[in-house]
């Protein structure tokens, strides 16, 4: 069993000048995708909970059934939505904004919720003693609710963040050249999937580990911060 091990591993040293320069490209392209996305989703997700918490009620209704569809139908289905039922209208897409777009509209959904949670859990007073002194909505949203709001949602947004990056390996169906369609090119060429598909679970480790310890990180110094407070 041992030496099945070592003949499994001693694969990589033989193809890995290969292999390297072909996945680097895609492990960009990842993470760009999942910058972009993240970006998407942030702010879908805040114009959203603002439309949630709204008096307005068509903004309201509006922000309430876009959540329950974002979070009712898979990302999977968006992509192809987007990317091939766009296309008889006359829309065609590249393959990334698809996947950046497709992923960012699926997140804001969940983003939405997070936003309205952590500003539902401010006091109503703060908004109140804000306006008592002569702020604008705005301005009491944009000095006073939001710093501290943030302190809230900043750990499930960076826990969302990290879903984003895993949830791009959705996009190589949609033919987005990032990490894990170029794994399944290279396993198809060299017929040894199991490698390549290892050696990718392993990569999108190395890129989601960091964050996931920052993550952890945060939600110290943010559960530490409270009971000081």
């Amino acid at each position: 069993m041992i030496t099945n091990f070592e003949g499994f591993l001693a694969v990589y040293p033989q193809n890995w000048s290969n292999w390297w320069p072909q996945l680097v490209p895609s492990i960009i392209v990842t993470i760009e995708l999942t910058i972009c996305s993240f970006a998407l989703a942030v702010a879908i997700g805040m114009i959203l909970a603002l439309g949630r918490l709204s008096h307005n009620r068509v903004l309201s209704g509006f922000a309430r059934g876009y959540i329950e569809l974002a979070r009712g139908i898979p990302a999977l289905t968006i992509l192809f939505l987007i990317y091939f039922g766009l296309v008889p209208l006359g829309i065609v897409l590249d393959a990334f904004v698809a996947g950046f777009v497709g992923l960012g509209m699926s997140a804001g959904g969940y983003f939405a919720e997070v936003f309205r949670a952590g500003i539902q859990a401010l006091h109503k007073g703060q908004r109140e003693a804000a306006a008592a002194v002569g702020m604008t909505p705005y301005m009491s949203f944009r000095y006073i609710i939001l710093p501290q709001a943030l302190r809230i949602i900043l750990p499930p947004m960076l826990n969302m963040l990290i879903i984003l990056l895993k949830d791009t390996s959705l996009c190589s169906l949609i033919s987005t050249p990032e990490l894990m369609l170029r794994s399944k090119d290279l396993a198809m060429m060299s017929f040894l999937p199991m490698h390549l598909f290892v050696l990718a679970a392993v990569i999108y480790f190395i890129l989601a580990w960091p964050m996931s310890l920052f993550t952890r990180r945060v939600e110290r110094r943010m559960r530490m911060s409270l009971r000081q407070a």
